[in-house]
């Protein structure tokens, strides 16, 4: 380099190659073989040493360039880590009844009849989670989003636990005891039968079926659960109208009994809400993360939004009638209004575009207290607005923050809602909503973010997804009331 340096001239390229050739022939003519060697590796290496050098001040360029980028990452990564369970700890080892195919599979075979609303069968495939939805995100991991049912629960339960990790094949020893029981599915096609004796015949038959077991008798039930992915309205049916009387069998009621909305008044204190199964279901926690990463960095311009439509009954009616009427008012608000027949409110991927580009999301009670919007809206990264304290507060204390529900949601009490007088509005929401202030905001949405994967399903194939799903929440609180009551 240094020969370089003194016979380059100002000639043409041609002959400055020419003239930097010769000269350095004749400079390496006159050296000893030891003495080029010498020099050939001292070359080498400084090569190799401004290399190497220029490479990792790249490195550090490109790191502080991307600093931002990877702090939010990083958070998420953690939040996500540190919400990973250790298996199984403390022993807990749980036992999956083999059933009759009656209580459970066996009544896919009859799936368009599994509901007098709508045909099941598209619903109940992949083991409970629906069709595939591969138009909703990258081809590489289209496998994880599916149009999943929200009365459907209780079969992506089922299909966890055969592969979960705490499962043990040996009752002797087990600790919990599941009844894989698909009561929505049974319930939810005899509805309006008008033989109480028909809707109520499985489920007696397996009050009779456990009975039977002697894995039961050695704590009455107290030591088993089952999963219902339906509201417990539909098991306590009442003066011989709506759903079967499940829930008000003594057996079960010696059951811990998990459904998407438990009766808040529970006198037995048997009943435990888990959430409603939403579209996403990863098999990693790397997929987790990335879907976490992209709802922080979603742009929302909206300050609210409402997907919904009117309900009949007096109260239900009001609070719904008001929440559209003040939504399609105000100017920050988007208003996805559903009714009867088609609509984008059925399409998962417009659901989810309107959450996510909202800093708010309306959840007015739906046809019960809960509602799966909830969960589509903290899947979305939207802060939830409730109306009613059961619609969450009530029913899912295994799985949102204790304490300070203001960390995640904002309660506007629906009474607060109706008009004075019939002409002048108590409260505004969106004044409402205005009033937080940003920072508040953000928080806010940092937490409902780090939520996702506690209120997630994930998928049944996944044995280890590296985060603590819906159904690991469960277990883990199962095993907890299992330790207080010291069985």
């Amino acid at each position: 380099m240094v020969v370089k340096k003194q016979f380059i001239s100002s000639s043409s390229p041609w002959t400055e190659k020419r003239k930097y050739s010769k000269i350095t022939e004749i400079h390496y003519s006159f050296l000893k073989p030891q003495l080029r060697y010498a020099l050939l590796i001292c070359v080498s290496l400084s090569v190799w040493f401004v290399i190497l050098r220029c490479f990792l001040l790249s490195s550090f360029s490109s790191s502080a360039n991307n600093n931002k980028k990877l702090n939010v990452a990083e958070k998420v990564k953690t939040i996500s880590e540190s919400s990973a369970i250790s298996r199984c700890e403390g022993g807990m080892s749980v036992y999956l009844y083999d059933m009759p195919a009656e209580f459970n599979k066996g009544l896919l075979k009859d799936c368009s009849h599994l509901n007098t609303y709508t045909d099941m069968c598209p619903h109940v495939a992949n083991s409970g989670l629906g069709q595939p939805l591969s138009y909703m995100v990258a081809p590489a991991v289209a496998t994880t989003w599916f149009a999943t049912h929200q009365f459907i629960a209780e079969m992506i339960f089922h299909a966890r636990m055969e592969n979960h990790p705490c499962r043990t094949f040996d009752p002797i020893n087990a600790k919990l005891f599941y009844v894989p029981f698909y009561g929505g599915l049974d319930a939810s096609g005899k509805f309006h039968s008008a033989n109480l004796t028909e809707r109520d015949e499985l489920a007696v038959r397996l009050a009779d079926y456990l009975r039977s077991k002697p894995w039961w008798e050695r704590h009455h039930g107290k030591d088993h659960f089952l999963v219902l992915g339906r509201t417990a309205w539909d098991f306590l049916r009442r003066n011989n109208e709506f759903g079967n009387s499940l829930l008000s069998l003594p057996d079960v009621q010696n059951m811990s009994v998990l459904t998407v909305e438990r009766n808040p008044w529970d006198l037995v204190h048997n009943q435990h809400g888990i959430p409603y199964p939403s579209y996403f279901h990863p098999y990693t926690s790397h997929q987790m993360i990335t879907w976490q990463n992209r709802m922080r960095q979603s742009s929302r311009p909206h300050l609210f939004s409402f997907i919904g439509g009117p309900r009949k009954g007096v109260e239900k009616a009001a609070v719904r009638d008001e929440l559209i009427k003040q939504c399609s008012e105000s100017g920050r608000c988007n208003l996805l209004r559903c009714g009867k027949g088609p609509s984008k409110c059925h399409d998962p991927m417009e659901v989810l575009k309107v959450m996510s580009q909202s800093q708010f999301c309306l959840q007015a009670p739906g046809d019960s207290f809960t509602r799966r919007s909830t969960f589509d809206s903290v899947l979305a990264g939207c802060i939830p607005v409730f109306f009613s304290p059961h619609t969450v507060y009530t029913q899912y204390e295994w799985f949102f923050p204790a304490g300070d529900v203001s960390s995640y949601s904002v309660y506007i009490d629906e009474n607060v809602l109706k008009m004075a007088n019939g002409t002048e509005r108590v409260v505004s929401i969106e004044e409402e909503l205005l009033k937080i202030e940003r920072e508040k905001v953000e928080r806010m949405r940092r937490t409902v973010i780090n939520l996702m994967p506690r209120l997630t399903y994930a998928h049944p194939n996944a044995t280890d997804s590296g985060f603590q799903d819906a159904v690991d929440v469960a277990l883990e609180a199962l095993w907890a009331k299992r330790l207080k009551l010291n069985i």
